[in-house]
């Protein structure tokens, strides 16, 4: 990628840098999750049963909506956001809120059934299991319910808890901003064993157990694969620069995995990529749905995508904001929210809108950018016989980034003192990264390896 001085008057025309002379820096504890504001902005999947697709936003509302005619059935009002997912059982969904308390509602008439505080926010979805309900949250506990709301235990993490547990014959796998990975006993939430990794552990959907392996991501980079009886790491997967969340989805023999860089890759079992799709935002925290073989994921290019097994788009669908998270599919349908407060139905053949719900309000949820907690830092020598040949890395493939979009720190100063490139020994540029991947101009870009 080169960086661009483009519409700047910076006194540096020639000056160019690769992505290669980059070395990005974590600077501050990934919080983004906490700080979105009020608005009706949708960032959970939505939950199809029977006739009705259940969802929340960040609004505080819970709504539960007619698959048939579309309408509202009911909505039930918490007093803070909703950013965790929706789980569901025979009578009752559950979930938790920025309100501080984890709820049971009645899947049909959408009245409280009762209510759990804690002691902070839920941004990750709870899990249910024999008769159990088990959660994470912001004050560091992951705790276990019984299904009329009392506590059965909680065990204390060394942070934030923004990961959704998994259970697998008898054991939970959760991950905390302490930047490991917990195996705890599901019926004492006793610790027996975890796994130390380089950053937050964030995943807003249960981790991914398949095959006696535990896959999950961190905001060191990496996707993990760990023996589940021992925490013994198998492999671990690099990705990019600017930190992992969220877990893949499996099918077959290949994990589909999408990265806050932006890229979507296909995955062995063995952790070796066999191709990757690349699109122009982030994608946050949730898997994608294999469909029929279909891949179906949304990013922050505020698109819907559609791809085939080998990473092929056959389809994308637009709306007016983020597609943050993961999907509902039902009988050729397709439901997603988006950023901009509405649940959209697609068909899921072609990706033609059907219809779309409206939340309570248009206003769009305030997000903080991106890649804020990242610092970008360019080591640059200048060499006047590439810069007088104007040959560089031909092989790669361009890209531009508009510096408009960073806050510079330098020691340039750019006055008419300064003529020619050949004027500088080497220096350190900074950039600060404050907006997302709405420079980065590489939609639909696959690599395959052989």
């Amino acid at each position: 990628m080169d960086i661009s001085f483009g519409g700047i008057d910076s006194g540096f025309e020639n000056f160019d840098a690769e992505l290669e002379d980059f070395e990005v820096k974590q600077i501050k504890k990934f919080d983004r999750m906490w700080k979105f504001g009020y608005g009706g902005s949708i960032a959970t999947p939505p939950v199809i049963h029977e006739d009705r697709v259940y969802f929340g936003a960040l609004d505080g509302y819970i709504y539960c909506v007619s698959m048939e005619t579309h309408e509202e059935i009911w909505k039930f009002r918490t007093d803070g956001a909703i950013d965790a997912a929706i789980m569901i059982d025979e009578k009752n969904l559950y979930v938790g809120s920025f309100d501080k308390n984890f709820y049971a509602i009645n899947l049909k008439t959408g009245k409280e059934v009762w209510r759990f505080r804690t002691g902070g926010e839920m941004y990750s979805s709870c899990c249910l299991n024999n008769g159990m309900i088990y959660f994470g949250n912001r004050d560091g506990y992951v705790y276990a319910l019984n299904k009329t709301g009392e506590m059965v235990w909680k065990f204390r993490t060394g942070d934030e808890v923004a990961s959704a547990p998994a259970i697998n014959e008898g054991k939970l796998y959760i991950g905390s901003h302490d930047k490991y990975l917990y195996c705890l006993n599901a019926d004492t939430g006793k610790e027996l064993w975890k796994s130390r990794t380089g950053g937050e552990v964030v995943n807003k959907i249960p981790i991914l157990v398949h095959k006696n392996v535990v896959y999950f991501a961190s905001f060191d980079n990496y996707l993990y694969a760990l023996d589940e009886k021992s925490g013994r790491e198998l492999w671990r997967f690099k990705t990019g620069k600017y930190g992992n969340s969220g877990v893949p989805a499996v099918h077959g023999d290949v994990l589909y995995y999408g990265t806050r860089d932006g890229i979507f890759y296909a995955i062995s079992l063995e952790g070796k990529e066999l191709w990757r799709f690349e699109v122009d935002g982030e994608i946050r925290s949730q898997p994608p749905v294999i469909y029929k073989d279909m891949i179906y994921f949304g990013a922050g290019d505020n698109y819907l995508h559609c791809l085939t097994l080998d990473g092929k788009e056959m389809w994308n669908f637009r709306t007016d904001g983020y597609v943050y998270p993961t999907m509902g599919i039902k009988d050729d349908v397709v439901l997603i929210g988006s950023w901009d407060c509405h649940m959209y139905a697609l068909d899921a053949n072609e990706g033609k809108e059907l219809w779309r719900f409206a939340t309570s309000t248009m206003v769009q949820s305030y997000i903080p950018p991106a890649y804020e907690i990242f610092k970008l830092e360019v080591r640059k020598s200048e060499d006047s016989e590439n810069a007088d040949t104007g040959i560089k890395y031909k092989e790669k493939r361009e890209r531009s980034v508009s510096l408009s979009d960073y806050q510079i720190e330098t020691e340039y100063t750019t006055t008419s003192d300064y003529k020619t490139e050949s004027d500088y020994d080497v220096q350190w540029v900074i950039f600060e990264w404050l907006t997302g991947f709405s420079a980065l101009s590489r939609k639909g870009l696959i690599r395959q390896k052989i």
